[in-house]
């Protein structure tokens, strides 16, 4: 917080009233279910964003990122989303949802710092869409609660940048808790914390560098294919989503849909049910039964629903091969992006070792992290003048 805090006085003249960090996100199970209403089981992890802020005497808006070192300005009066402004546009967009609501903002300074990768899965841009809500919920005196808050950031996230965040994201940045992971139905956003018998394992992240060139088209295309599949199924038994469908209700419908469609939701219906038994294996302490839901749900994202890569492959593959691994996945919309992997903490070193050959097939150079499932976005500095 002391680079934030100095950096943020060195741009406006002045320290911040106060900083709010909000973490980052990885789903340990359940990808593609959640525009499905279905079940997802994340985590918050410890690699977050932080939003300083501090009052303006005038109506002016600014905004300072400490790892771009770019700078962005606009005014209440003129707040509106700009494709050049990138980063800022989600704090912007915060902004304008509070303001939609009523609430008197006023002008303000903000500076940004954080260590989400990102463009890879992990809810970089939900985190500091909540660093910022949080830091001005606080700053303004708001009475919001949790679950308000997360639906707020996400209006102002699709009404404004357009983007493809969930309300999963932003309940996780909002609401985590320290050790253990979140169930939640993404039917009636009602959730579960579960508790993480990890027992000398950690979480690791493995970032392929692989751009995804080709993330939104082909997400759109599954999601159609999705609600294709439900239209079809409906006129034989009524139901809404893919959530209202068994195995079986796919496996009859075999010249009813087409193939490669049927193939995809089959994976989705299928993830419903290995969330499920994921919890199982967790309250029971069985890490190994967890691993094993793990590798399953990456063959069915690389062979059903066919959202992987052969640089996601080649990750999750070295690591089966390593003992002491549990299981490994990749995790995100897929076409690039990261692994997540349950492994002992003596065995990342070895893992990490059979990584060496990436960069000389593909080119990439990948980045290996150990994440700790964490807490929700804090208030981790607030200068005492305010606090009075």
């Amino acid at each position: 917080m002391d680079d934030l805090a100095r950096s943020h006085k060195e741009e406006y003249g002045e320290p911040p009233q106060l900083i709010a960090s909000a973490p980052g996100r990885v789903n340990l199970i359940g990808e593609h279910t959640d525009y499905n209403e279905g079940f997802v089981l994340p985590i918050a992890i410890d690699y977050c964003v932080h939003v300083a802020v501090s009052r303006r005497k005038d109506q002016h808006l600014k905004f300072y990122s400490l790892d771009f070192k770019d700078r962005k300005r606009t005014s209440i009066s003129n707040l509106r989303y700009k494709k050049e402004d990138r980063w800022a546009n989600y704090p912007k967009a915060v902004i304008s949802a509070l303001l939609a609501r009523g609430h008197q903002v006023g002008g303000l300074n903000l500076s940004v710092l954080g260590n989400v990768p990102q463009n890879v899965g992990l809810a970089s841009s939900a985190a500091l869409e909540a660093a910022t809500a949080f830091a001005l919920q606080r700053f303004l005196g708001l009475a919001l609660g949790g679950t308000e808050l997360a639906r707020l950031v996400l209006e102002a996230e699709k009404s404004f940048v357009g983007g493809h965040g969930t309300l999963v994201d932003h309940l996780v940045c909002r609401l985590a808790r320290t050790g253990a992971a979140m169930l939640v139905d993404t039917r009636s956003m009602d959730f579960r914390y579960v508790s993480l018998p990890l027992k000398g394992a950690r979480f690791l992240i493995t970032n392929s560098n692989v751009p995804r060139t080709l993330g939104d088209s082909e997400y759109n295309q599954r999601r159609a294919e999705c609600d294709r599949c439900v239209s079809l199924l409906a006129a034989k038994r009524p139901g809404r989503s893919l959530r209202d469908y068994s195995p079986a209700d796919l496996r009859d419908s075999m010249g009813l849909i087409p193939e490669t469609t049927r193939k995809k939701c089959l994976h989705v219906v299928e993830e419903n049910q290995r969330v499920l038994e994921a919890e199982s294996a967790l309250k029971k302490g069985d890490l190994a039964a967890f691993g094993k839901l793990m590798n399953r749900s990456h063959e069915s994202l690389r062979d059903q629903y066919e959202v992987s890569c052969p640089e996601l492959d080649w990750l999750v593959k070295r690591a089966w091969e390593t003992e002491g691994v549990y299981g490994s996945r990749m995790a995100g919309v897929g076409f690039g992006g990261c692994t997540v992997t349950l492994v002992e903490e003596r065995a990342i070193p070895v893992y990490i070792s059979r990584l060496e050959a990436y960069e000389r097939i593909f080119s990439f150079k990948p980045q290996t992290f150990v994440c700790e499932p964490t807490g929700g976005v804090r208030i981790s500095y607030e200068n005492s003048a305010h606090k009075r």
